[in-house]
């Protein structure tokens, strides 16, 4: 991102050919905050063939960028093989600078992988002095026993590294290091590669383009979008989107032992949809076995059994979850294998089986009863490339006109006796002040276009979103994308499940009509129009205010001011790890919780008391309430 004078700060942004020559002092302002901090350090990591042939397959690269004053410098190669010029795949990082001594190598995993003897590291901007660590593991496939653990100094865990870097203030990356997992292309880059094979009905390359944003949209589409930073994107590429992220996270380190977090590259959400629709459940799970293969087999997993590491699974968590051996049943046993259940999986949405529980994947949709289920935003048409690109989009929506009160753009379930969908299609069919999208397969559906729905969200006040296939649907962050304040008819829309993203309050943003409040005919227009102007108004800002964190920013550049989805995710995993790791440094281990529950424990209170006011304005947990106490919601997420 090119660095301005105070002065020169450019405004080159046109709504329908309309040229905005001024700035608000407002918007100014926030702008210059950013502006005024010093360009950090950038750090990327290329994923290539090094090496030795097919059989040596590819591993993570890893190299400095430094932008601006700063000049590119690549760090010296070091050492990574068993000795004698082995090629093993020990997966062990090179002991830093400070640390004494050399690197001592794993035994060869039994997969048939191998790696190069010299991989290129990368050089942090400072490391703390590492502590005496001696590490403690159980039988459980290198996971610390909490009891065992808790009896022993800071400085004698594994990851004691990680933790004094988190409490050193002159490392401005101190605790938010982040260690990528060495994977074979196979994993990832080279499904990119292949994208005519990722899905049996659609060409995916277009939509594989541009870093997984697809094909770029510009002109500005009549005012519906802004000129640039638009691009017609596919829901499920979540796993290419924060791939190119990472690559250039600034806070990388070729050193497991100061990372708050470890990533691994497996692109799952990708790799499960080349196979859902006739392949053998063999062909199916045979990628998910051989990449737990891979990462247990590491030192870094032994750490912590897998706790720190995360990964991304762009579609939802139905589709990891099969119940079954048979080929009969849907989907890849991914997320059922006993090392997955270590991770966080960060997926679009997720699922109500039973659960991850140590490690975390990104998915697009998580499940209400897994604990490591993590939902992250389904991506939106927009990909801002700085502070004013969102701050004039904010801008834009906010002083809309907006004719309509309530709108929705969807196809009717006749197929599925629990979707309210045609009860809402044909009341705002019936209503004078709703407009209707209906979605149609072919060449003429128009919910296939982003212009046609955000130019129908742009110009209404409420957007209804009932479930889709399963409880999410990519339409709730278009809508709000739009300023459009969304109407969710069941909880698990998004109440439980962005928590990261979302508001915990969710009437401070949405408003909420049950599924069987519609079934009762209940009219949607007459509840919308009781909602008091002046709450309208509030709801759209803090919408509005959310924009940045429900988009994915431009990898090569860096919102200043504000934090992306991807920035919260991030810094919600490494604060997770991060607790995680001073409770058994402080023997307190684990919070048992109930998987069955685990839609609740976003719904507890931080804070507030039983008499604050709208005590019960919000669904929440009562202070004191347990999670296995009575809540409205249970009947909706009865377990099993």
């Amino acid at each position: 991102m090119k660095r301005h004078n105070t002065a020169e700060v450019p405004v080159p942004v046109s709504y329908g050919g309309k040229v905005e020559k001024t700035m608000g002092a407002r918007r100014r302002r926030r702008l210059l905050l950013g502006l005024e901090r010093a360009l950090p350090e950038r750090l990327r990591y290329d994923s290539g063939v090094i090496g030795h042939g097919a059989a040596a397959g590819g591993v993570v690269r890893i190299e400095p960028v430094h932008r601006g004053l700063y000049h590119t410098r690549k760090a010296s190669p070091v050492d990574r093989g068993g000795g004698g010029g082995g090629t093993s795949f020990s997966g062990h990082s090179p002991s830093p600078p400070d640390a004494g001594g050399s690197a001592k190598p794993e035994s060869p995993h039994d997969s048939g992988v191998k790696a190069p003897s010299e991989l290129t590291t990368v050089e942090h901007t400072k490391q703390p002095s590492e502590p005496a660590s001696t590490g403690t593991e159980s039988d459980d496939g290198g996971k610390p026993s909490s009891a065992s653990s808790s009896s022993l100094p800071a400085a004698a865990h594994p990851f004691a590294r990680a933790l004094a870097a988190a409490g050193d203030k002159g490392d401005r990356c101190g605790g938010r290091y982040v260690y990528v997992q060495e994977l074979p292309p196979r994993f990832n880059t080279d499904m990119v590669k292949n994208c005519a094979t990722l899905f049996p009905w659609t060409d995916m390359c277009a939509f594989t383009a541009n870093g997984g944003f697809g094909p770029q949209m510009s002109g500005g589409d009549g005012g519906v979008f802004q000129e640039t930073g638009w691009y017609n994107s596919d829901q499920y590429t979540v796993d290419i989107i924060f791939h190119d992220r990472i690559r250039r996270y600034e806070c990388l380190t070729d050193d497991p032992s100061l990372a708050a977090a470890v990533y691994v590259p497996f692109f799952a959400g990708l790799e499960v949809a080349r196979h859902l629709w006739g392949f053998n459940v063999t062909t199916r799970d045979a990628m998910a076995l051989e990449v737990v293969d891979i990462i247990t087999s590491r030192s870094e997993w032994r750490a912590m059994g897998g706790r720190d590491h995360f990964f991304t699974a762009g579609r939802t968590t139905w589709d990891f979850r099969r119940l079954n051996d048979g080929d009969a049943g849907w989907g890849s046993k991914l997320f059922s294998l006993p090392a997955i259940k270590n991770m966080t999986a960060l997926v679009v949405e997720a699922s109500p089986l039973p659960a991850i529980k140590n490690m975390t994947a990104l998915v697009v949709e998580a499940s209400p009863w897994h604990l490591n289920d993590a939902a992250i935003p389904f991506p939106t048409a927009f990909h801002p490339a700085s502070d004013e690109a969102v701050f004039v989009w904010q801008d834009k929506v906010r002083r809309l006109e907006r004719p309509w009160l309530f709108s929705f753009a969807g196809a009717a379930r006749p197929g599925s006796a629990k979707s309210i969908r045609s009860e809402l299609i044909a009341q705002c069919r019936a209503s004078s002040v709703c407009s209707l999208m209906e979605c149609a397969d072919g060449p003429s559906n128009k919910c296939g276009s982003p212009a046609s729905y955000m130019r129908l969200f742009q110009s209404s006040t409420f957007c209804l979103q009932p479930q889709g296939d399963s409880y999410t649907r990519k339409s709730a962050f278009d809508a709000m994308l739009a300023g459009c304040i969304p109407v969710f008819f069941h909880p698990g829309t998004a109440y439980v499940q962005y928590t990261w993203h979302l508001p915990r309050n969710h009437a401070d943003y949405s408003v909420y009509i049950s599924e069987d409040d519609v079934r009762r005919n209940a009219s949607i227009e007459e509840r919308l129009r009781r909602i008091a102007p002046a709450a309208v108004e509030r709801m759209r800002e803090t919408v509005i205010s959310l924009i940045p964190t429900v988009v994915y920013a431009q990898p090569s550049s860096r919102l200043d001011t504000m934090k992306d989805a991807f920035d919260v995710a991030v810094d919600a995993i490494v604060d997770k790890v991060t607790r995680l790791r001073r409770d058994i440094v402080d023997g307190r281990g684990e919070e048992e919780k109930l998987e069955m529950y685990s839609w609740k424990y976003p719904l507890l209170r931080e804070g507030q008391k039983v008499e604050d006011p709208h005590d019960w304005k919000y669904p929440l947990l009562r202070e004191g309430q347990k999670v296995e106490d009575p809540h409205e919601w249970d009947p909706l997420f009865a377990f099993g």
